[in-house]
């Protein structure tokens, strides 16, 4: 089972527009400790839109 401070978490990218949770990924918390955020395709809205991570 994965700890709460693990280096590598698994975050999950919700579209800003459409609020769809969308990719899985993992982040390095000590390179990127802020909010993570990227421009991927959705296919909700069936266009790339900015991707926020959420909790």
């Amino acid at each position: 089972m994965a700890s709460s401070t693990d280096v590598r978490p698994k975050i999950t990218l919700a579209c800003e527009v459409c609020k769809h949770r969308n990719y899985i990924t993992k982040k390095n918390r000590r390179n990127d400790p802020d909010r993570m955020e990227l421009k991927k395709f959705c296919r909700n809205c069936g266009k790339h839109q900015p991707h926020r991570e959420t909790r």
